[in-house]
């Protein structure tokens, strides 16, 4: 009986909220017990309940309790808003991923204007790389130079060497901007500071953009080879193409990348070792970048072809050829879900069907064009040796817009955001977007 009482005290007392103030209650044996085992019970159920919801392994009310009213749900978790504006506002190398498909994943003003202009002593030739609000771009008058975006300032500018220039485009892995000059030197650039981090020598100039691989960076050099270098400067690798320069940006997709010059063979590289899995012979020498969806390989050769090639099967799909003696497709494909879009020097730009290579439009501009298209959204944008930079309707080529800027396009563009860039022969970087 002692036990009971004792019992009863403190699960009274704790009814009543305090266990100190617990007062002895003189009931029968048999209440007792019986008043015993369901005050206990009940406590051993809250117990449970409340250690279940800690847990997450139980809903918020347990379904003995009448009249209670439910926790409302935790939210699901969100993607942070910052990520994905830093995904949709860089392009961190040439043709805008490592597949060199030349599409941006963002939207555009449907009427473009100048924000901004940088000027460089001598003409830009390579498309910039943005990242995290800093644009990259070389210049032919020795330098590569680091720019705000949202204001064109200058925040610093490297130094190649004397008498060197950069083609090349620049490409961003980290902290480091890495760039190649007409030289032959790689550099790595520091991109906070613009110092020196390391430079690594090849054999003749450099216009290759890079392309990256784990912790291992890609570029192509006028000295006929494919460099893999570690991201401190240590050789991995090297795969030779005979009879002339690797001018391309090397794309890499499933373990592989490829390689094309003037020996005028597409390679099948093996991304670990740099060994040759497959080689087929196209219509002629490239010298521009090729893009890549799935298994097949969109490429312009020198001559006047552009060529689909299933590069798992080591085979040419289709053959496009505009015309009997036309003129080279210099500048680099662009490649959507169901488009390629190419641009020659015979002053076009062509639309074809990713499937068979049927031509679905053309445009003519008044230059030659070596500008390399991008896509965004619905449209191409594109520059032309007659000065003007265009907007295209991409599925009826229609013009939408033209700018008219200070010289040549000689540069291809860059999308970051809302805005694009895109350089001229007289060394002018214009940033395009619409004014707030």
């Amino acid at each position: 009986m002692r036990l009971l009482d004792t019992t009863l005290q403190l699960v009274v007392g704790a009814k009543n909220g305090s266990l100190a103030a617990a007062t002895p209650v003189a009931l029968a044996e048999g209440e007792l017990r019986t008043m015993l085992v369901k005050k206990v019970a009940l406590l051993a159920v809250g117990i449970l309940s409340a250690t279940a919801l800690v847990l997450g392994l139980a809903p918020a009310v347990p379904p003995s309790v009448p009249n209670a009213r439910a926790a409302p749900p935790l939210p699901a978790p969100r993607e942070a808003p910052v990520a994905k504006e830093e995904r949709q506002s860089e392009w961190l190398l040439f043709r805008g991923n490592s597949l060199q498909t030349g599409v941006a994943q963002t939207t555009l003003p449907d009427k473009l204007e100048a924000l901004w202009t940088f000027k460089a002593k001598d003409s830009i030739e390579n498309a910039p790389a943005v990242a995290r609000g800093v644009v990259y771009v070389g210049a032919m008058d020795e330098h590569l130079y680091a720019l705000d975006l949202a204001t064109g300032a200058e925040k610093w500018k490297y130094r190649a060497g004397k008498d060197s220039g950069f083609k090349a485009s620049p490409a961003v892995k980290g902290d480091t901007v890495y760039v190649g000059d007409t030289d032959g030197f790689f550099h790595a650039v520091d991109v906070e500071k613009g110092k020196k981090r390391w430079s690594f020598e090849t054999g003749a100039e450099i216009t290759s953009g890079a392309n990256f691989t784990g912790n291992r960076v890609l570029f192509g050099s006028g000295d006929e080879t494919l460099y893999c270098l570690t991201t401190e400067g240590k050789k991995a690798w090297t795969f030779k193409v005979p009879g002339g320069p690797v001018m391309a940006t090397p794309a890499v997709v499933d373990g592989r990348t490829f390689v094309a010059g003037c020996d005028s063979a597409l390679h099948v590289i093996d991304l670990d070792n740099g060994k040759e899995l497959a080689s087929v012979e196209l219509a002629g020498q490239v010298g521009a970048t090729a893009a890549v969806i799935k298994d097949r390989v969109y490429v312009g050769t020198m001559v006047h072809h552009v060529q689909a090639v299933d590069w798992k099967d080591a085979k040419v799909d289709w053959t496009f050829e505009p015309q009997k003696g036309g003129q080279p497709f210099a500048a680099s494909i662009a490649a959507t879900d169901k488009l390629v879009i190419a641009a020659s020097r015979d002053k076009r730009v062509y639309a074809l069907d990713r499937a068979t290579g049927e031509k679905k439009w053309d445009f003519v501009t008044r230059g030659r064009v070596e500008s390399s298209p991008v896509v965004v959204g619905q449209r191409v944008y594109i520059g032309s040796g007659d000065r003007k930079f265009y907007v295209l309707d991409l599925a009826t080529g229609k013009e939408i817009q033209q700018l008219t800027l200070d010289d040549e396009v000689t540069g291809s563009p860059a999308v970051a955001g809302d805005r694009i860039l895109i350089g001229t022969r007289a060394g002018t970087l214009y940033c395009l977007g619409a004014k707030k």
